[in-house]
């Protein structure tokens, strides 16, 4: 459970009806719904949340918090379990399928129409919530006038946990194995009745591993152009505010909302991981829903709040970073911009030896870069607490990974150097194999040598049509983009390497590239002239009081690096040991394991795993659901194995197992 500890609205939880919204099809779906306490013949517009994470239990904290913040402030809010998922009936197979998006219209028709609703609805939601907003914004539903989303994308190949740069990240998978597992989950009886075990069954009798279709599209195809709203832009025409951080892996897509929305639009990136600002790590914490509610107002109320008199975009530009695994700090202040992209000044840094300088120097001739394949420990997650755990899983110290990159850096600065964009690198490279991959990472060093992340990006070449094995080729790959400034004394580090494990699965063995440094050229976009920098400051944070729940046995988080010299393995494990908490007479214990492995003596082998066991108990009712994802590289293929088992009463009732494998 990810830590809720902002300031109270109120002592106790604002109330909420238990619902139950039906579909066309005679499909019910379970909902939470918070009205304003306001006069009755007041009528009020409301905002839908739209995920499949169990509202009754596995959301209901922060649910309770936000919506009802919402409640307390005049606008009703509804949380609702889409098919298939917490206590509502039907199927749920993947991601973002058009049933989901035709499910969603029904219920936003259904809300509009209620008697207390003035008609005008907004939708909120981070990460699935925030995919759910983009997607239904641009299927028109006419009661739709705004949305908020977070941590979420415009583009569902480049931008998503699956890939970086056509690189296959071990979070995707991660979040592949998660996914299989709630599909399987119970409903429960409090809520579904005695309904809920032929919920189940349904359910469990027609899963499928998620990851199966996934890794069966490995490039951008119509899979993954389905649901990202990059196709056209402008099916969208309700106003859009998008969140994020840069320490999240969602950041880009708000930049390209900014530039390629013709809609009123704002944007909002602070220095936090996958959660709201009202909770963000690693800080600050902002008053996040007073910002929703200005929002909301503005939109839903037609009040005059002011929020679309101010900057259309506000970034928090990091200094003085203090890389950590479990606690990164990141110093800064905010700036505010009218437009994207700015006009801004730029600086061109060229390899001069292994240093960096503002004028092209003299090189050594061609580099060959091959990179250990457990190269990128020290990198952290993709997208750091995204399964909600509190884990160490931010990037910590550079050092150990630059001592085995190659390494461009400047001199100590005299003056401090801002980045506020996306950096570019041009490079002149050759490679023997058709697929190589490319990561380029910018750290800060500071004077006592340590390096901390700022931002990086991956590219999984491909050599160009006519252009022979060994034949050199020129590339131009942007870095994701963040706002920095490079204080006085550090040294900004150019850092390549072929290998950044566990975060993106590694390529097999020849994946060495041959770099021209004579052509290396890094663009930095710099601080924009235009930008605001009296800021005002953003509230406390704040939301409602939560609803009651106890922890009984709190997890504990480990993540360990184990190499064994006999075989070569190396090993990554990432525990968090049984947990256990209750909520409104539920009680729910999980265990969740993940772990990576290289084996560079079989052929550059890989390995990931993901162990999953929850159980459910309310009075004498007990269920338990475990999986086992595993996926390996096997005479050049990649594999996928499966195993979904479901226990009622300590009595195994399902059990099956699966096995694919796909093409690299």
């Amino acid at each position: 459970m990810q830590n809720f500890t902002v300031r109270a609205t109120g002592d106790r939880p604002a109330p909420f009806q238990q619902i139950v919204i039906p579909l066309s099809d005679g499909t019910r779906l379970t909902a939470r719904l918070w009205l304003p306490e306001a006069p009755a013949a007041s009528r009020v517009p409301v905002v839908l949340e739209w995920i499949p994470y169990r509202q009754s239990d596995g959301t209901a904290l922060a649910d309770a918090m936000m919506h009802g913040y919402f409640a307390e402030c005049g606008i009703a809010a509804c949380r609702v379990d889409i098919r298939g998922s917490g206590n509502s009936e039907g199927l749920l197979h993947d991601e973002y399928l058009k049933q989901e998006q035709d499910d969603t219209l029904e219920v936003i028709a259904w809300l509009a129409a209620q008697a207390w609703c003035n008609g005008n609805v907004g939708m909120i939601g981070i990460s699935w919530g925030g995919f759910a907003g983009l997607q239904i914004a641009a299927r028109r539903p006419p009661a739709l006038k705004a949305i908020i989303t977070a941590c979420s994308t415009d583009d569902r190949y480049s931008d998503d946990v699956h890939f970086m740069g056509g690189a296959l990240l071990n979070d995707g998978l991660q979040w592949g194995a998660g996914l299989f597992t709630q599909l399987g989950r119970p409903a429960d009886p409090k809520h579904a009745g005695q309904n809920w075990r032929d919920i189940w069954m349904h359910r469990l009798e027609n899963i499928e591993p998620p990851l199966a279709g996934w890794l069966s599209h490995m490039e951008r195809d119509a899979f993954w152009k389905h649901g990202s709203v990059c196709e056209n832009y402008g099916d969208i025409d309700c106003a859009v505010f998008a969140v994020g951080g840069w320490v999240d892996g969602y950041s880009d897509p708000i930049l390209r909302l900014m530039r390629k929305l013709n809609v009123p639009r704002k944007g909002l990136i602070g220095p936090w991981t996958h959660m709201y600002p009202t909770w963000g790590q690693p800080g600050p914490r902002i008053g996040f829903l007073q910002e929703c509610m200005r929002w909301w107002r503005h939109w839903l109320l037609e009040d005059d709040t002011g929020i679309m008199d101010e900057p259309m975009l506000r970034l928090w530009v990091g200094d003085d970073p203090k890389p950590d695994a479990a606690s990164p700090e990141i110093g800064g202040s905010w700036i505010g911009l009218e437009s994207w992209p700015p006009e801004a000044p730029a600086k061109t840094l060229y390899a001069d030896d292994r240093c960096l300088s503002e004028t092209p120097g003299g090189t050594a001739g061609a580099i060959i870069l091959d990179s250990p394949l457990t190269l990128g420990a020290t990198g952290g997650e993709w997208c750091p607490l995204d399964a909600g755990g509190n884990g160490p899983e931010f990037a910590s110290d550079q050092r150990p990974d630059d001592g085995q990159s190659l390494c461009f850096d400047t001199g100590p600065l005299d003056h401090p150097l801002h980045l506020v964009g996306h950096a570019a690198l041009k490079l002149r490279l050759a490679f023997a194999g058709e697929r190589a991959l490319l990561v380029v990472r910018l750290n800060e060093v500071k004077a006592d040598g340590t390096s901390a992340r700022v931002t990086f990006t991956a590219r999984r070449l491909r050599r160009p049509e006519g252009v022979a094995p060994g034949e050199a080729f020129d590339i131009a790959i942007p870095v994701n983009a963040v706002a920095h400034r490079f204080s006085p004394g550090s040294r900004l580090r150019l850092a390549l390497s072929t290998s950044y494990w566990p975060m993106i699965w590694p390529e097999a063995e020849g994946n060495a590239i041959r770099i021209q440094p004579e052509s290396l050229q890094l663009s930095l976009p710099g601080m924009p002239p235009g930008a605001i920098h009296d800021q005002p400051a953003f509230g406390a944070a704040l939301h409602a009081m939560p609803v009651s729940c106890e922890t009984v046995v709190a997890p504990e988080y480990r993540r360990t690096t184990v190499t064994d010299q006999a075989t070569g393995r190396v090993a990554l494990f990432s525990e968090d040991t049984p947990s256990t908490w209750e909520i409104d007479g539920l009680s729910i214990t999980s265990r969740y394991d993940h772990d990576y492995s290289i084996l560079p003596r079989d052929g550059g082998s890989a390995r990931a795993g993901f162990q999953f066991a929850q159980t459910y108990e309310r009075d004498s009712w007990k269920v338990s659901i475990e999986t086992d994802t595993q996926v390996f590289r096997e005479d050049g293929r990649l594999v996928l194995t499966s195993r979904f088992a479901a226990y009622e009463a300590d009595r195994q009732i399902f059990e099956r197992l699966w096995t694919h494998s796909f093409d690299e």
